[in-house]
C-alpha cells in the first residue's frame, strides 16, 4: 500500500492527543504488558478488528482462528516465524511435529492462501507440519491447488486411543484453524496431545460478550495506569439470550438494550462535544465471517425490522441458529483509502504475544457506520515494521500503528483471561 488511509479528523481531536500520549509512555505502557504477560498464557493465533473514529477507537472483534495470514506483509513473516519459535520455547519446547486442521468443507481459495502461509510460518520456525481434516466426508489424502500454482495435500485426521495421528505421521500437537463453529468433533474429545487454542475456545462455547467483559476489565485497568477515559478504547456493550429473530422472540430484550446503549453512547458524546448520531451493532454472540451482523440506530428499528433481515440475522455460519446476540456500541471508521474513497478498518495480527502485522480491510460500498466484513471487502497489508513497539514521535502514522499494536495486545490480553479460565 503506497499511502495509508488517511484519517479524516482533526490533528488536536482527543484520539489525536490520546495517541501522542500512548508514544509518550511507550515504556510504562511496554513494562506493564511485560508483567501481564508474565502471569497469563496467551492463544497462539489471534486476530483484532478496530475501528477508528477519529475522537475514539475500539477493538471491535476478536477470532482466535485467523483467515488471513497471505494479507501480512512479506516484510513481516520473518518476525512470524521468530514469534511462533519464542512461543512453543516457552510452552512446548520438546515439540517437533505439529498437525494443522482447517475448517470444513472450504473451497476458498484466499483461505487456501492463508493456511499455506499458516503452515509455512509453522514450517520455517523448525516444525513438520501436516495439514489433516476433521471433515468425515475426507477420507482419503488429497491435492488442493492454490492460485499462483502452489498446492498442498489435505490429509484425512486418525484416531487410534487418545492420540490423533496422519499414518506415521505422530503430531505431538494439534493447531486448530477450525473456529468449531459447528460443534466439538468427537475425534478431538478426549486426546492427549495438545490443542491451540484448546476446544473450549472454540465457536461451540465461546462468546463474544464474555469476551466483551474481559476486555473491559483490561481497559480500566490500562486506563487507570495512564490516566484516561476508558471509553476512549472500549464499545460499550450489552447482550440478550432466547432470541429467535423469525418469531420476533426477545424483541423486548434487544429494544431494551438499544434504548439504554444510544442513551449511554449520546452521554459520552456529549461530554466529548462529538456531533455524530450514535448507533448500536448488533451481532451472533458467537462466530465469524461477518454474518449476523446488523446497525440500529433507533429503538424503532427493533421492531420494524423486515423479513429480509430477520433471516438474515437468524442464522450464521454453517447455518448454526443465532439465538445470542451481542449488542455493541457502533464506533464509525474515519479511516478512508484517499484514491478509491474506500472506508477501512485496521485488522492486527498476532502469534503469541507478538504483533506480526495486520491489513486494512476496505470496501467501497460501505458507509463507515458499516460492517466491512461482507462481499466486496479488499485488503492492503499494513506494514508494522519499526511501528510497533518503538513508535516515532514525529510520525503520525507510525504514532497510530502502535495505538493499534497497543488496542490488539489489551485484546489479547483479554483472550488470555477467557483461556486461563478453560486450562
Amino acid at each position: 500500500m503506497q499511502n495509508p488511509p488517511v484519517l479524516k479528523q482533526e490533528s488536536d481531536s482527543p484520539l489525536s492527543l490520546l495517541e501522542m500520549k500512548l508514544s509518550d509512555e511507550t515504556v510504562k505502557i511496554e513494562t506493564w504488558f511485560r508483567k501481564q504477560w508474565r502471569d497469563y498464557q496467551v492463544p497462539l493465533t489471534t486476530s483484532v478488528d478496530i475501528r477508528n473514529a477519529g475522537y475514539k477507537m475500539a477493538v471491535i472483534d476478536t477470532n482466535l482462528f485467523p483467515a488471513g495470514f497471505n494479507n501480512i506483509h512479506v516484510a513481516q513473516i520473518p518476525l512470524a516465524h521468530l514469534a511462533v519459535q519464542q512461543y512453543w520455547q516457552h510452552y512446548m519446547p520438546q515439540c517437533e511435529r505439529i498437525v494443522l486442521i482447517p475448517e470444513n468443507h472450504s473451497r476458498n481459495g484466499y483461505y487456501f492462501k492463508s493456511l499455506l502461509v499458516l503452515s509455512s510460518i509453522l514450517t520455517k520456525a523448525g516444525f513438520e507440519v501436516k495439514i489433516a481434516s476433521i471433515d468425515p466426508s475426507v477420507t482419503a489424502a488429497k491435492t488442493l491447488a492454490v492460485e499462483d500454482g502452489e498446492e498442498f495435500t489435505l490429509y484425512p485426521l486418525e484416531r487410534n486411543g487418545n492420540r490423533v495421528h496422519i499414518g506415521d505421521f505422530k503430531p505431538c500437537t494439534v493447531v486448530l484453524n477450525n473456529d468449531l463453529s459447528e460443534g466439538i468433533p468427537d475425534i478431538l474429545t478426549g486426546i492427549t496431545q495438545a490443542i491451540y487454542p484448546p476446544l473450549a475456545l472454540g465457536w461451540a462455547s465461546r462468546l463474544k460478550s464474555e469476551h466483551f467483559l474481559h476486555y473491559q476489565t483490561v481497559c480500566h485497568a490500562f486506563a487507570e495506569l495512564l490516566s484516561i477515559d476508558p471509553w476512549l478504547l472500549n464499545p460499550l456493550f450489552r447482550q440478550c439470550s432466547d432470541i429467535n429473530f423469525m418469531e420476533h422472540e426477545g424483541e423486548d430484550c434487544l429494544a431494551k438494550h438499544v434504548e439504554f446503549l444510544l442513551a449511554a453512547i449520546q452521554k459520552k458524546y456529549d461530554e466529548y462535544t462529538i456531533k455524530d448520531s450514535p448507533f448500536v451493532i448488533v451481532k451472533a454472540d458467537s462466530g465469524t465471517y461477518g454474518m449476523g451482523i446488523m446497525t440500529i440506530k433507533s429503538v424503532e428499528e427493533v421492531y420494524s425490522m423486515n423479513r429480509k433481515a430477520r433471516t438474515r440475522m437468524s442464522v450464521g455460519k454453517g447455518r448454526q441458529p443465532i439465538t445470542s446476540v451481542l449488542i455493541q456500541e457502533g464506533v464509525y471508521s474515519y479511516e478512508v483509502d484517499s484514491h478509491k474513497g474506500a472506508i477501512a478498518e485496521p485488522v492486527v495480527y498476532m502469534l503469541g504475544q507478538c504483533v506480526v502485522g495486520g491489513f486494512y480491510r476496505l470496501h467501497e460500498g460501505r458507509a463507515n457506520n458499516e460492517n466491512l466484513n461482507s462481499p466486496g471487502m479488499y485488503f492492503e497489508p499494513i506494514p508494522f515494521a519499526g511501528a510497533c513497539n518503538n513508535p516515532l514521535l514525529h510520525d503520525a502514522h507510525s504514532r497510530r500503528l502502535y495505538a493499534y499494536s497497543v488496542l490488539a495486545r489489551l485484546a489479547l490480553l483479554a483472550s488470555a483471561y477467557e483461556l486461563r479460565k478453560v486450562l
